[in-house]
């Protein structure tokens, strides 16, 4: 799998000329705006059709899933010969321009919009990821987390990487580039068994796109059609937003592949249960997305409405802090008999991604993002409805904002989802034990801790009857500190980048891999 000595921006590579690559220079995230501190998983899109239109197509959708990932961007096309590839770090609006999305023809594309689970936030990390592999190139896009990445990589011969891996998605990529088979439905077929995690792979040739879903449908992928053409996105809002229909939802363990010649499905023999990740329908998925057949938008109210009868409180007025909590929060209102009002006006160019860690910027980051409505709140007895708390810093930063600009009398929290006590190990940036405030604190201690007249979570129960699928089918890990699958006690989402030994030590993205880019030497992964 030999690697270009000297890839120039947009430029046709003299020594594998199937492929063709546009990167951007390295991004640093913008000041923080304090939203609340979970980041997601990734989003991913495919489009196969007849036309050569595909990555306009798969541009419009990447919009609708933005929400999932707001580092870098990028789209890889097949022409039936070649693969073309923009990609560089930002939202999707800064990445595409008429001028590059116009260097992007071909029948069949993949998008990929990025949040890092696994790796630095840099330009070597940006996905697709591209190879070039002995049977031809390949571009991949990865949602979710693989925790058996590190041990893949060392359990794989010497020169099976050529570039260096630092994130698990381009492990997964070099896996499948150098397995043995004579197409990459076949090497897709080797390596997906051997991944222990969550992925969801969108995989593109020059005249194929495949879609794999990992054994436990952990994140959510679906198919989607519309004069002729194939959709593959994270989640049905994409669909909807080019104008393409329902099918079905990929089911877990189970590979996709779409040529000229149909679409075919192939079963994998993969062990795990059944576990939808709860945090999809609590915040990271769109209010009008369908997941596994359940509403978003429903289940959200559901849980408003269970909140209310378990934790009802002598109020005047509900609000929802926009906008993942606002349905849960109507729900609450309509099961309490209480008025719902908007108590918060949100400033919608303020991202929800990049998060800075020191309290006091976050507490400004708060400020800039909310703005209180006295009109609404003033001298009165309010319910606030949030998705989360993760550190409490936010909750603490929206309850004095309710107090001393929206002249709340009383402030009383309702989280729609139970305390988070464990980390994530599946492609949710939740931190470690010590810096989730409901692993250290009960919830008198938090409530005391954020400045509330009373606070009160969601149960366990409660979040599963308003989902509305069975426990054994949810990953609830995160709550409960039971896993769907063995995890290790801690996970380092740097662990790929971090030298064993000085001898052999890897180069560290932040240190070297700007350099390179900018050079015109960018990596392929």
């Amino acid at each position: 799998m030999p690697r270009p000595a000297n890839m120039r921006h947009g430029e046709h590579v003299a020594e594998q000329p199937a492929l063709a690559l546009s990167l951007g220079p390295s991004y640093e995230p913008a000041a923080p705006d304090g939203s609340p501190n979970l980041r997601e998983a990734c989003g991913v899109i495919g489009v196969h059709g007849a036309t050569d239109d595909a990555a306009v197509q798969t541009y419009f959708a990447l919009f609708a899933v933005q929400h999932r990932g707001q580092e870098s961007a990028g789209i890889a096309v097949g022409d039936g010969q070649r693969l073309h590839a923009e990609r560089r770090m930002g939202l999707v609006s800064r990445v595409f321009s008429d001028h590059r999305l116009a260097r992007l023809k071909g029948h069949l594309a993949i998008g990929h919009c990025r949040y890092s689970t696994a790796g630095s936030s840099n330009a070597s990390n940006i996905q697709p990821i591209l190879r070039n592999t002995d049977i031809g190139p390949m571009a991949l896009g990865h949602n979710g987390n693989i925790v058996n990445a590190l041990d893949l990589r060392s359990n794989a011969a010497v020169d099976a990487f050529p570039d260096t891996s630092t994130t698990d998605s381009a492990v997964i990529a070099d896996l499948i580039a150098t397995a043995p088979g004579a197409t990459i439905v076949d090497r897709v077929r080797q390596v997906a068994p051997r991944l222990q995690g969550s992925f969801c792979l969108l995989i593109a040739t020059p005249n194929q796109l495949i879609a794999v879903r990992d054994g436990m449908g952990n994140r959510p992928l679906c198919i989607g059609r519309a004069n002729g053409t194939r959709v593959i996105a994270s989640e049905t809002c994409a669909l909807d937003t080019i104008g393409a229909t329902f099918e079905r939802d990929i089911e877990p363990g189970e590979i996709v592949a779409i040529d000229d010649d149909g679409m075919q499905s192939i079963k994998l023999e993969m062990p795990q249960r059944h576990a939808m990740c709860a945090f999809e329908y609590i915040y990271f998925s769109r209010p009008d997305s369908m997941l596994d057949g359940a509403s978003v938008h429903s289940a959200r109210r559901s849980m408003g409405r269970l909140l209310a009868r378990q934790h009802p409180v002598d109020a005047d007025i509900v609000i929802g802090v926009p906008d993942s909590a606002t349905a849960a929060a109507t729900g609450y209102a309509e099961e309490s008999g209480l008025p719902y009002g908007d108590g918060f006006v949100r400033n919608r160019y303020i991202g929800r991604t990049f998060i800075e860690p020191t309290p006091r910027l976050r507490k400004l980051g708060v400020r800039l993002k909310y703005s209180a409505l006295p009109d609404i709140t003033a001298g009165k007895r309010v319910v606030m409805v949030d998705d989360t708390i993760v550190r409490g810093t936010t909750q603490a930063s929206l309850v004095r904002l309710l107090r001393e600009e929206g002249g709340a009398t009383e402030v009383h929290v309702r989280i729609t989802a139970p305390p988070i006590r464990w980390p994530c190990f599946l492609g949710i940036d939740i931190p470690d034990p010590d810096d989730l405030v409901a692993h250290k604190l009960d919830v008198e201690q938090i409530c005391k801790d954020i400045g509330a007249d009373s606070l009160g979570y969601q149960s366990t129960e409660n979040l599963v009857q308003a989902i509305g699928r069975s426990s054994d089918r949810l990953c609830l890990g995160c709550f409960t500190h039971t896993y769907p699958l063995d995890v290790q006690l801690t996970f380092d989402k740097f662990l790929l980048e971090r030298p064993e030994n000085i001898a052999t030590a890897m180069v560290f993205p932040r240190e070297a891999t700007i350099d390179r880019v900018e050079s015109g030497t960018p990596s392929s992964g």
